[in-house]
Protein backbone atom coordinates (compact mmCIF):
# COMPACT_ATOMS: atom_id res chain seq x y z
CA UNK A 1 0.00 0.00 0.00
CA UNK A 2 1.25 3.56 -1.29
CA UNK A 3 0.57 6.74 -2.12
CA UNK A 4 0.12 7.23 -6.21
CA UNK A 5 -1.38 10.08 -7.86
CA UNK A 6 -3.77 9.99 -10.98
CA UNK A 7 -5.67 12.71 -10.13
CA UNK A 8 -4.13 16.00 -9.35
CA UNK A 9 -4.09 17.09 -12.89
CA UNK A 10 -7.93 16.91 -13.68
CA UNK A 11 -8.53 19.11 -9.98
CA UNK A 12 -5.96 21.12 -10.04
CA UNK A 13 -7.89 22.30 -13.78
CA UNK A 14 -10.90 23.71 -12.03
CA UNK A 15 -10.80 27.18 -10.42
CA UNK A 16 -12.61 28.03 -7.26
CA UNK A 17 -13.94 30.78 -5.65
CA UNK A 18 -13.96 29.13 -1.70
CA UNK A 19 -15.51 32.64 -0.40
CA UNK A 20 -18.14 32.61 -2.91
CA UNK A 21 -19.25 29.27 -2.50
CA UNK A 22 -19.97 29.40 1.02
CA UNK A 23 -21.51 33.48 1.05
CA UNK A 24 -23.47 32.75 -1.92
CA UNK A 25 -26.85 34.23 -1.15
CA UNK A 26 -29.15 32.59 -3.38
CA UNK A 27 -27.43 28.86 -2.56
CA UNK A 28 -25.42 29.34 0.82
CA UNK A 29 -23.96 26.54 2.07
CA UNK A 30 -25.74 24.97 4.24
CA UNK A 31 -28.78 24.83 1.10
CA UNK A 32 -26.60 23.67 -1.49
CA UNK A 33 -25.15 21.00 0.08
CA UNK A 34 -28.86 19.56 1.38
CA UNK A 35 -29.74 19.68 -2.54
CA UNK A 36 -26.62 18.15 -3.18
CA UNK A 37 -26.63 14.99 -0.79
CA UNK A 38 -29.89 14.05 -2.38
CA UNK A 39 -27.50 12.86 -5.56
CA UNK A 40 -30.34 13.96 -8.15
CA UNK A 41 -30.61 16.98 -10.59
CA UNK A 42 -29.12 19.90 -8.49
CA UNK A 43 -25.74 17.33 -7.59
CA UNK A 44 -25.09 16.54 -11.00
CA UNK A 45 -26.53 19.37 -13.76
CA UNK A 46 -27.70 21.97 -11.80
CA UNK A 47 -26.24 25.39 -10.96
CA UNK A 48 -22.56 25.36 -10.59
CA UNK A 49 -23.26 27.12 -6.92
CA UNK A 50 -24.48 23.57 -5.48
CA UNK A 51 -21.84 21.52 -6.66
CA UNK A 52 -21.18 20.62 -10.82
CA UNK A 53 -23.23 22.85 -12.59
CA UNK A 54 -23.94 20.25 -15.48
CA UNK A 55 -21.17 16.97 -15.24
CA UNK A 56 -20.97 16.59 -18.95
CA UNK A 57 -18.76 13.96 -21.08
CA UNK A 58 -15.95 16.12 -22.24
CA UNK A 59 -13.85 14.15 -25.34
CA UNK A 60 -10.27 13.40 -23.71
CA UNK A 61 -10.53 14.54 -20.19
CA UNK A 62 -10.68 11.04 -18.64
CA UNK A 63 -8.78 9.77 -21.55
CA UNK A 64 -5.00 10.47 -20.08
CA UNK A 65 -6.55 9.18 -16.26
CA UNK A 66 -8.14 5.54 -17.57
CA UNK A 67 -4.43 5.07 -19.91
CA UNK A 68 -2.08 5.88 -16.54
CA UNK A 69 -3.97 3.39 -14.73
CA UNK A 70 -4.43 0.65 -17.59
CA UNK A 71 -0.49 1.54 -17.76
CA UNK A 72 0.78 1.37 -14.54
CA UNK A 73 -1.46 -1.83 -13.23
CA UNK A 74 -0.83 -3.53 -17.04
CA UNK A 75 -4.80 -4.16 -17.70
CA UNK A 76 -5.57 -6.08 -20.66
CA UNK A 77 -8.65 -7.40 -22.46
CA UNK A 78 -9.41 -9.93 -19.69
CA UNK A 79 -9.46 -7.31 -16.91
CA UNK A 80 -12.77 -7.08 -14.76
CA UNK A 81 -12.58 -3.54 -13.90
CA UNK A 82 -15.29 -1.94 -11.14
CA UNK A 83 -15.43 1.59 -10.44
CA UNK A 84 -17.30 2.14 -6.99
CA UNK A 85 -18.61 5.48 -7.15
CA UNK A 86 -19.09 5.70 -10.85
CA UNK A 87 -21.52 8.48 -11.58
CA UNK A 88 -22.06 8.53 -14.43
CA UNK A 89 -19.93 6.13 -15.80
CA UNK A 90 -17.35 8.69 -17.93
CA UNK A 91 -14.07 7.10 -16.85
CA UNK A 92 -15.68 3.65 -17.36
CA UNK A 93 -15.95 4.59 -20.83
CA UNK A 94 -12.43 5.86 -21.55
CA UNK A 95 -11.34 2.15 -20.16
CA UNK A 96 -13.89 0.44 -23.21
CA UNK A 97 -12.48 2.71 -25.40
CA UNK A 98 -8.82 1.75 -25.05
CA UNK A 99 -9.78 -1.96 -23.82
CA UNK A 100 -12.95 -2.65 -26.17
CA UNK A 101 -13.09 -6.67 -25.05
CA UNK A 102 -12.36 -5.49 -20.89
CA UNK A 103 -15.61 -6.00 -18.68
CA UNK A 104 -16.76 -2.86 -16.81
CA UNK A 105 -18.79 -2.77 -13.76
CA UNK A 106 -20.42 0.64 -11.97
CA UNK A 107 -21.74 0.90 -8.96
CA UNK A 108 -23.35 4.03 -7.82
CA UNK A 109 -25.76 5.04 -5.18
CA UNK A 110 -27.22 8.28 -7.49
CA UNK A 111 -30.35 6.69 -9.92
CA UNK A 112 -30.47 10.00 -11.38
CA UNK A 113 -26.35 9.64 -13.02
CA UNK A 114 -27.37 5.71 -13.79
CA UNK A 115 -30.00 7.51 -15.77
CA UNK A 116 -28.02 9.80 -17.50
CA UNK A 117 -24.89 7.72 -17.67
CA UNK A 118 -23.00 6.98 -21.18
CA UNK A 119 -25.15 5.12 -23.31
CA UNK A 120 -22.66 2.88 -24.54
CA UNK A 121 -22.18 1.67 -20.85
CA UNK A 122 -25.23 2.22 -19.00
CA UNK A 123 -25.83 -1.71 -18.75
CA UNK A 124 -22.82 -2.00 -16.96
CA UNK A 125 -23.39 0.09 -14.05
CA UNK A 126 -25.39 -1.16 -11.06
CA UNK A 127 -27.41 1.16 -8.28
CA UNK A 128 -26.03 0.40 -4.70
CA UNK A 129 -23.90 1.48 -1.82
CA UNK A 130 -20.47 0.20 -1.83
CA UNK A 131 -21.11 -0.86 2.13
CA UNK A 132 -22.57 -4.03 -0.27
CA UNK A 133 -21.09 -4.68 -3.18
CA UNK A 134 -23.17 -7.61 -5.07
CA UNK A 135 -20.08 -9.77 -6.47
CA UNK A 136 -18.08 -12.15 -5.15
CA UNK A 137 -14.56 -12.47 -3.37
CA UNK A 138 -11.60 -11.63 -5.61
CA UNK A 139 -14.08 -11.16 -8.42
CA UNK A 140 -12.02 -8.08 -10.00
CA UNK A 141 -8.83 -7.94 -11.48
CA UNK A 142 -9.33 -3.97 -10.90
CA UNK A 143 -11.02 -2.11 -8.07
CA UNK A 144 -10.65 1.69 -8.08
CA UNK A 145 -12.94 4.71 -6.44
CA UNK A 146 -12.75 8.31 -6.77
CA UNK A 147 -13.74 11.34 -5.00
CA UNK A 148 -16.60 9.10 -2.99
CA UNK A 149 -15.12 7.27 0.10
CA UNK A 150 -14.66 10.88 1.89
CA UNK A 151 -18.34 11.36 1.57
CA UNK A 152 -19.28 7.98 3.67
CA UNK A 153 -19.96 8.29 7.34
CA UNK A 154 -17.08 6.85 9.73
CA UNK A 155 -19.46 3.47 10.34
CA UNK A 156 -20.05 3.02 6.05
CA UNK A 157 -16.23 3.95 5.06
CA UNK A 158 -15.24 1.18 7.13
CA UNK A 159 -18.09 -1.52 5.43
CA UNK A 160 -16.88 0.41 2.10
CA UNK A 161 -13.21 -0.08 2.64
CA UNK A 162 -13.36 -3.99 3.75
CA UNK A 163 -16.15 -4.73 1.14
CA UNK A 164 -13.73 -2.90 -1.27
CA UNK A 165 -10.76 -5.12 -0.51
CA UNK A 166 -13.15 -8.06 -0.30
CA UNK A 167 -13.73 -8.11 -3.86
CA UNK A 168 -10.74 -7.23 -5.35
CA UNK A 169 -7.54 -9.11 -6.68
CA UNK A 170 -4.28 -7.01 -6.01
CA UNK A 171 -4.83 -3.79 -7.95
CA UNK A 172 -7.04 -1.27 -6.16
CA UNK A 173 -6.99 2.53 -6.05
CA UNK A 174 -8.99 5.22 -4.00
CA UNK A 175 -8.72 8.44 -4.23
CA UNK A 176 -10.24 11.11 -1.60
CA UNK A 177 -10.24 14.79 -0.30
CA UNK A 178 -7.75 15.27 2.65
CA UNK A 179 -6.06 18.38 3.97
CA UNK A 180 -2.26 19.09 5.01
CA UNK A 181 -2.35 22.42 7.10
CA UNK A 182 -5.39 24.89 8.15
CA UNK A 183 -5.61 26.49 4.77
CA UNK A 184 -6.35 23.69 3.10
CA UNK A 185 -8.34 21.95 5.73
CA UNK A 186 -10.65 25.85 5.61
CA UNK A 187 -10.94 25.79 2.20
CA UNK A 188 -12.42 22.09 1.86
CA UNK A 189 -14.70 22.92 4.55
CA UNK A 190 -16.03 25.61 2.37
CA UNK A 191 -15.93 24.01 -0.66
CA UNK A 192 -17.19 20.50 0.14
CA UNK A 193 -20.80 19.94 -0.33
CA UNK A 194 -21.26 16.19 0.68
CA UNK A 195 -17.62 15.06 2.63
CA UNK A 196 -18.48 13.86 6.01
CA UNK A 197 -15.16 12.08 6.28
CA UNK A 198 -12.35 15.07 7.24
CA UNK A 199 -9.63 13.23 7.39
CA UNK A 200 -6.30 14.51 7.16
CA UNK A 201 -3.54 12.22 5.34
CA UNK A 202 -2.67 10.53 8.43
CA UNK A 203 -6.33 9.92 9.63
CA UNK A 204 -6.97 8.10 6.00
CA UNK A 205 -3.80 5.83 6.60
CA UNK A 206 -4.98 4.81 9.92
CA UNK A 207 -8.45 3.96 8.49
CA UNK A 208 -6.41 1.89 5.45
CA UNK A 209 -4.43 0.24 8.22
CA UNK A 210 -7.57 -0.86 10.38
CA UNK A 211 -9.55 -2.25 7.22
CA UNK A 212 -6.43 -3.65 5.65
CA UNK A 213 -7.09 -2.09 2.83
CA UNK A 214 -3.76 -3.52 0.30
CA UNK A 215 -4.09 -1.00 -2.51
CA UNK A 216 -2.42 2.69 -3.09
CA UNK A 217 -4.24 5.56 -2.82
CA UNK A 218 -3.79 9.17 -3.23
CA UNK A 219 -5.14 12.90 -1.99
CA UNK A 220 -6.87 15.83 -3.68
CA UNK A 221 -6.05 19.12 -1.53
CA UNK A 222 -7.83 22.45 -1.82
CA UNK A 223 -5.04 24.77 -1.79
Amino acid sequence: MRELDFMSTIHKSTNRNYLNRVNDKEFPKAKAATLAKKYDFDYWDGDRRINYGGYKYIPGRWEGVAKDIIDFYKINSDSKILDIGCGKGFLLYEFKKLLPKCQVFGIDISKYAIDNAKEEIKESLTLGSSTKLPWGNNYFDLVISINTFHNLYCYELEESLLEMERVGKKNKYICVESYRNEIEKTNLLYWQVTCEAFNNPKEWKWWFDKTKYSGHYSFIYFE
